[in-house]
Formats: C-alpha cells, sequence, structure tokens
C-alpha cells in the first residue's frame, strides 16, 4: 500500500507567527492523518495474512535543514516517526513498512511553491544541488523506489531514501 498523497501550505510563508491553524490542519490532515489512515486499514488486511508492504512518500525537508514551510517540514518529519514505529509493530507480524524520501520533484506543487516557475527552472535548481549532482529526480524515480519496495525483491529493505538517508 503506498501513502503518496501530500499537500503543502497554500500560503508558503515561512514565519511561524504567520502560520493559521486552518492551513496547519489542511496540511497535517493530508500528509499524516490520511497516511496514519492509509496505513491502519491496510495493516487490518494484512494481519491476518502476515505479508504486505506499507510505503510512505516522505521528503529530504524530514531529515536534513532548510528553508521550507514549517508546516509541510513538521508533516513529514511525523511521517518517517510513523515509519519507524510502524516498522517495528507491524514487523512482527510480517509486514514490511518504508518510507521514501524524495529530493524535490519539478511538480505543479513544488513550481507554484518556488513562485510558479516554470518546470525546466525547477528541474535546473534540483539538479545543481541534489546529491548526486546534477541528477534531476522525476516522479517516476520515486515510483520505481515504490514498486521496488511493494515487492518480494525488497523482502529484507527496512529504508530507503533516493539517495537520502532516512
Amino acid at each position: 500500500m503506498f501513502n503518496n498523497a501530500g499537500t503543502a501550505p497554500e500560503n508558503p510563508s515561512l514565519s511561524i507567527s504567520d502560520v493559521e491553524y486552518n492551513s496547519y490542519k489542511k496540511v497535517f490532515d493530508v500528509n499524516v492523518y490520511g497516511s496514519f489512515l492509509g496505513a491502519k486499514h491496510a495493516a487490518s488486511a494484512m494481519i491476518p495474512v502476515r505479508k504486505g508492504s506499507i510505503i510512505f512518500t516522505s521528503s529530504v525537508a524530514s531529515v536534513t535543514h532548510g528553508n521550507l514551510p514549517h508546516l509541510y517540514v513538521a508533516s513529514k518529519h511525523a511521517l518517517v516517526g510513523l515509519t519507524k514505529n510502524l516498522c517495528v509493530e507491524l514487523g512482527q507480524h510480517g509486514i514490511r513498512v518504508n518510507c521514501i524520501s524524495p529530493y524535490g520533484v519539478a511538480t505543479p506543487m513544488m513550481t507554484e511553491g518556488m513562485g510558479g516557475i516554470d518546470k525546466k527552472m525547477v528541474e535546473d535548481i534540483m539538479g545543481a544541488s541534489a546529491n548526486p549532482k546534477q541528477a534531476v529526480l522525476e516522479a517516476n524515480d520515486v515510483a520505481e523506489a515504490a514498486l521496488y519496495l511493494g515487492s518480494d525483491e525488497s523482502k529484507y529493505v527496512v529504508k530507503f531514501g533516493c539517495g537520502w538517508w532516512i
């Protein structure tokens, strides 16, 4: 089961004093609560058969610092914590739980969050600062990582980070 929904604040103000509760609630409802519910319901189907894989999409923002919106960063940190906790709980039932923490992908959410600049410019910025250098991460790369983690080929993999540790 792949929890891949995510959102960022509509107003990506970097000042915590400007953050409104409704913005906080929306980001956490989608990024954390939605993922929690997905995992909860998947686990209830997987535990009886003692097999399965639950995958979350976090972000490199969960493991490194940056000048990013507080709400987004905090929600992605929460997913890493949830992943670690569920690894322990569900591992005893034969269920693997992993988290992919990709670097920036030039999605519409990313381009809008960067002031509406075009996709090529976002890719250039991400490629210049990515690890490995000049690599441009695409949504398909994240999907391929999820396919691997969901497969039996990854039966002993418990961490994955698209080039970054989680």
